[in-house]
């Protein structure tokens, strides 16, 4: 089969012919027709983050397409099904985490010690063909095309189970801070719930583009939310902690604000002298959150309520796609057809 494989950090992403996988018991084979690429993608690849222990280097973990194949003891998947993967596959079974039996296919499988996890620790979706087990994948809505719910397997599922982490009240105001992968998808999210919506963005060109997604006000920063009256819930989708430490405030009396990525570079700190000290603020930390609202996010933009806004790049275009992502060109999610 064809892969997108990066060969060492730092190097040029490239199409190249590997091993098709075999599904083993428990496993399905995907054949993958569209894959989201992440920013974490190009961290995983570029020197950021530690290289991925896997061969041939094959990232992503937004891979749309149809089981092609089943293993050993599946029932609950049929060849001809289309399905979306998860990031998170399965936990260890034997750490202090998976004794608890708690769920691992979302946020609380990264408290696992040793969690399976698509194309970070086994080959990802940027490939013609991806082995997963069958228990991490989710069925598609009829009505969504595989290009626009690859990004929901990540970016959707993380705006989404941030949303819902929050758990904002109808009265309620809430803001998203930055718009772009996911805040683009978050703002769509909270109007499609009903709630007034404050996109927060330093970058001018994004203004009216948020009003076009549904916000109801465009603000610069924190300083600028509290100047219309602040939220009552702050969704972070930027990759900036300091952004977020001083959108402090704009958080409301008894706020929450929700990370719901990840600012490799900096960390997030609260000065309690200017902010957060007895206002019964929360801060909470959100990504996968379970399946339930991975199907929640998939059905919210089959239903038409929510739209993913894409670039589509072929396969055999994949090394542009890398850069354009890496340089924050793309509006608002890259997708790469299989």
């Amino acid at each position: 089969m064809l892969a997108s494989v990066c060969p060492a950090a730092g190097q040029t992403w490239e199409l190249t012919e590997v091993p098709k996988p075999v599904p083993g018991p428990g496993e399905v084979l995907i054949r993958v027709h569209a894959s989201g690429l992440c920013r974490n993608d190009v961290w995983l690849t570029d020197g950021t983050y530690p290289f991925p222990p896997i061969e041939p280097a094959i990232v992503g973990h937004e891979p749309a397409g149809e089981v092609a194949e089943v293993g050993l003891g599946v029932t609950a998947r049929k060849v001809g099904d289309r399905v979306g993967a998860t990031w998170i596959q399965s936990g260890c079974g034997s750490c202090d985490y998976c004794r608890l039996n708690l769920p691992v296919t979302g946020i609380t499988g990264m408290n696992c010690d040793n969690p399976e996890m698509t194309g970070l620790t086994r080959a990802g979706g940027h490939a013609e063909y991806l082995v997963v087990p069958a228990s991490s994948t989710v069925l598609l809505p009829d009505e969504l095309p595989y290009e626009m719910a690859a990004p929901l397997l990540c970016a959707g599922y993380t705006s989404w189970s941030a949303l819902r982490a929050a758990n904002p009240q109808p009265h309620e105001r809430v803001a998203v801070l930055g718009i772009g992968g996911l805040g683009h998808l978050a703002v769509q999210f909270s109007k499609a719930c009903g709630f007034e919506t404050v996109a927060v963005t330093r970058t001018p060109d994004k203004h009216e583009v948020a009003r076009e997604l549904g916000a109801d006000h465009v603000v610069s920063d924190g300083e600028a939310l509290a100047g219309i009256g602040g939220a009552d819930v702050v969704v972070v989708t930027g990759t900036s902690y300091e952004a977020a430490a001083e959108c402090l405030t704009g958080l409301r009396v008894n706020g929450r604000m929700v990370l719901a990525t990840i600012d490799p570079s900096g960390s997030f700190a609260i000065d309690p002298s200017r902010q957060f000290f007895a206002k019964g603020q929360s801060i909470l930390g959100a990504t996968h959150n379970g399946l339930p609202y991975l199907v929640e996010a998939l059905d919210l933009a089959a239903r038409g309520a929510v739209t993913p806004h894409i670039e589509v790049f072929p396969k055999e275009e994949i090394a542009e796609a890398v850069d354009r992502v890496a340089a924050g060109e793309v509006r608002f999610r890259a997708v790469v057809t299989y």
